[in-house]
């Protein structure tokens, strides 16, 4: 089985909607509803073709598919600028301290302050992969290619890069942070806020959420352990994040109270490791690798092997089937 990582196409809407009803809730870039994940491809689409080498209000947006069935089995995004259109809201995690010299006590107090510190970054995000896969390294594939792509269009991305991670869940896909912060400003359910925020947008946090720092000493014990805790789900993908370099500095979502996630953009393990040469040989041998060629919506990436020959590199069969690859291609790749 050969999994191959490309851009999404408009064709792509139903097997994005089987995923994002898959996913329990809380994955805010991938909503079950059609509209919005119409409105998603058309974006991406136009990111696809822009032509201009540079940073802009980008979605990049990609599927992992069966190479051998043609069956969609995962997704990922790449957003190259958050805060473009409306700024991107964090709590960002601070402390306060004071001290009474007739008591002789010092106190610390901790703090939760509505932030736009993140605005300007590119984010990786929405990733997906159905429930069967997860054992095949099918997910490290989905998840290293955005690497590779940002790589291979380097000009397009910020200095910065983010990733959320999706926060604590209760048994019946509530938010205990959603419930014992915000949710008492908004009179609504996570549920409902989430949905209302992946499909029309996040400007309702701006005109309803409190502005003053919450003091995390009045928040119920519920909404206290999780701050900061990724989902039961996320923990691999958290492992991935800091493999990567990604690293959490106090910085959680203010809707499930999740981790997000940060690292300089060139300081991202696979982009620092990417190296580019010239496919010389097809030979099945050498080095697990994940490989990529062609730019923007011809993007493709793989897993496959390669070694060093006399000019370049041998690619494997698959993978150079897989990718459409010759002798005399240009390939980017990294040791898996």
């Amino acid at each position: 089985m050969t999994f191959v990582l490309r851009a999404a196409r408009t064709g792509d809407l139903a097997a994005l909607y089987q995923m994002a009803k898959s996913t329990g809730g809380g994955f805010t870039n991938l909503p079950p509803d059609r509209p919005t994940l119409k409105a998603k491809l058309a974006r991406a689409d136009a990111s696809f073709t822009r032509t201009a080498p540079e940073v802009g209000d980008d979605l990049f947006l990609f599927v992992l598919e069966d190479n051998t069935t043609g069956q969609v089995r995962g997704t990922c995004q790449i957003f190259s600028k958050i805060g473009s259109t409306w700024p991107f809201y964090s709590y960002r995690i601070t402390s306060f301290t004071q001290y009474s010299k007739e008591l002789d006590r010092t106190i610390r107090a901790e703090m939760l302050v509505l932030s736009t510190d993140l605005d300007g970054a590119s984010e990786v995000g929405g990733l997906f992969l159905m429930p069967g896969d997860r054992s095949a390294g099918a997910g490290a594939l989905l998840a290293r290619s955005r690497y590779l792509f940002m790589k291979m269009h380097r000009p397009r991305f910020a200095e910065r890069t983010l990733a959320e991670l999706r926060g604590a869940h209760d048994e019946t896909g509530g938010s205990p942070f959603w419930d014992g912060v915000a949710g008492r400003f908004f009179g609504m359910s996570f549920r409902e806020a989430d949905e209302f925020n992946a499909t029309r947008g996040n400007q309702f946090i701006a005109d309803l959420m409190p502005k003053h720092p919450i003091y995390t000493a009045l928040l119920p014990e519920t909404a206290l352990a999780v701050i900061g805790a990724p989902h039961q789900s996320g923990r691999a993908a958290q492992r991935m994040l800091e493999n990567e370099g990604f690293a959490y500095e106090c910085y959680i979502d203010i809707f499930d109270g999740g981790p997000t996630m940060t690292v300089q953009t060139d300081q991202i393990a696979t982009i620092k490791a990417t190296r580019e040469a010239e496919v010389v040989g097809i030979a099945d041998e050498g080095e697990e690798c994940l490989i990529a060629r062609g730019e923007l919506s011809a993007f493709r990436a793989c897993c496959g092997r390669i070694a060093a020959a006399a000019g370049g590199i041998s690619i494997s069969h698959e993978a150079a089937v897989a990718l459409g690859v010759s002798v005399g291609d240009t390939v980017t790749y990294v040791p898996r």
